[in-house]
């Protein structure tokens, strides 16, 4: 190893070393602890379903007392129940299929074992986590940093839409964690000179049924061709694929399955509810519900990128703060309209499921599926948005004759029905002129949108980086405004473009 690898590396090596010589004092009490946690198990998971703390500490898990202050550092007071069954696992060497409700701490179970693995042999290129979601990747990257931050781990975010050189300068550094997205990392491996995973010592496969499946089958295969087969896996996901062959494709070594919910369930917390509607009246009822839980904020899922763009027109035009987030906007566009929601600067984000998976945004009251997810797992992911980590939450699915099939399934995956959201009728159909209004607007402003791209597609990049105006709000009601003798078109959108510019 050369000298300035090794002193890039110093900083996790001398927190290793005092981990190792402030820690021998304690391993008899973490021993006894967690034998003593075992014994009474099943009432602390009594407890810890009831949302009640648990008694059982980090400590008694195994880790090191530099990891578990860094757990009460994020006011992590105990243990969640994955983290209690997968950690001690994971820190006897074993390979894991981790199956939890989301929003039930499942990052926190692969994170700290693997950063407790990397104080023991500190190098570079030590863990390699893949994501679907971009967005889910800079999550996983935020977490791993604020768990590692007493001890200097280095994180380095792979993913499509960003800069390939950027990103190869930040390989180039040997980051000790790789958050990735499968097709990203496989241009890295193909392309970037110097760069290659033969000593990575941890795979992991957050959301792993997705990553398994067909749409990422190429891509994994290449990666796992390239790893070493001595390394640890997990797979960590809220659903999982019961699918054997996919599950060998992810070259598993006797895993352990840790399973704290026997059949795809919500959280206890969340109220789950449908709204039976007809398809002509969704958007009516959509703005209805929203008034009625005013003061919430609001997770929207749609189905397709430009219904997304319209219905946030729409509720901009009606004066609305929203905010939309679908696969077709840039990279830097996505993360400023989710760090808008983040941030609490709108109430509304409106997404395709591209924002359905590990999301945590601990605000999100209330889920709204507008479209119903074609697949019945999704929804599992969508409504776990809101109720993460024992608060309280609500989801509403948007049901019109035409969904009735897909609806069924999602019961019949719940094992329950769910009750009716009511809604007097009367006080719906009164929105429907200006809601008529307000969703003719968005289509002219949608068109307006789609014709200025076109225009300037071949203008070379900037022309093409200009027009990508999928947050919307620069441009709703604004330039109506301006226009004589669109008043009245752009009154209430145009109220909405001036406080967003004004943020």
């Amino acid at each position: 190893m050369s000298s300035s690898e090794s002193d890039d590396m110093s900083d996790v090596e001398e927190a290793a070393r005092a981990a190792a010589n402030g820690d021998g004092d304690s391993s008899d009490e973490q021993e006894n602890g967690s034998g003593t946690g075992s014994d009474d198990g099943e009432a602390k998971d009594k407890t810890a379903e009831n949302g009640t703390e648990n008694k059982q500490t980090w400590e008694d898990l195994g880790l090191i007392d530099i990891l578990c202050q860094a757990c009460r550092g994020l006011k992590w007071k105990a243990p969640s129940k994955i983290q209690r069954e997968a950690i001690p696992l994971a820190l006897n060497g074993k390979d894991i299929i981790g199956l939890a409700e989301t929003g039930s701490g499942k990052t926190g179970a692969f994170a700290l074992p693997i950063l407790q693995a990397l104080l023991d042999n500190p190098q570079r290129y030590f863990a390699v986590v893949l994501t679907p979601t971009r967005e889910l990747a800079y999550q996983i990257s935020e977490q791993f940093e604020a768990l590692g931050a007493m001890i200097g781990v280095k994180c380095c975010v792979i993913v499509g839409g960003m800069d390939l050189v950027t990103q190869a300068i930040q390989l180039a550094r040997k980051p000790h964690i790789i958050i990735a997205t499968p097709g990203r990392l496989v241009d890295h491996l193909e392309n970037t000179k110097g760069f290659n995973l033969k000593a990575i010592k941890y795979l992991v496969m957050d959301e792993a049924d997705r990553i398994l499946n067909m749409d990422f089958e190429e891509e994994v295969n290449k990666i796992l061709k390239v790893m070493p087969r001595e390394r640890r896996t997990f797979l960590f996901s809220a659903t999982m694929t019961k699918k054997v062959k996919k599950l060998e494709r992810a070259s598993l070594r006797d895993p352990v399955k840790v399973e704290v919910s026997s059949k795809y369930q919500t959280v206890e917390k969340l109220l789950q509810y449908y709204l039976f509607i007809p398809a002509r009246f969704k958007n009516v009822y959509l703005v209805h519900v929203l008034n009625e839980l005013a003061g919430n904020s609001f997770m929207i899922f749609c189905s397709t990128c430009n219904n997304t763009v319209r219905t946030a027109l729409m509720l901009r035009a009606l004066g609305l703060a929203a905010v939309p987030l679908h696969g077709q906007m840039t990279q830097n566009k996505r993360l400023a309209a989710l760090n808008k929601f983040k941030s609490q600067a709108r109430q509304i984000l409106i997404s395709t499921d591209i924002a359905s998976r590990g999301l945590d945004i601990p605000h999100v009251d209330v889920v709204l599926n507008l479209d119903i997810p074609m697949h019945s797992k999704d929804y599992i992911h969508r409504v776990g948005r809101t109720a993460r980590a024992g608060r309280a939450g609500q989801a509403i699915t948007f049901v019109t004759q035409y969904d009735v099939e897909l609806y069924q399934r999602i019961e019949h995956l719940l094992g329950k029905k769910l009750p009716e959201f009511k809604c007097e009728q009367d006080e719906v159909m009164a929105l429907q002129e200006r809601v008529g209004e307000a969703l003719r607007t968005a289509r002219v402003e949608q068109r307006d949108i789609e014709e200025r791209k076109a225009s300037k597609t071949g203008k070379g990049k900037r022309g093409a980086d200009d027009s990508d105006e999928e947050d919307t709000e620069q441009f709703n009601g604004v330039r109506k405004r301006l226009k004589p003798g669109n008043a009245k078109g752009g009154g209430k959108g145009g109220k909405g473009g001036k406080k967003s510019r004004r943020n």
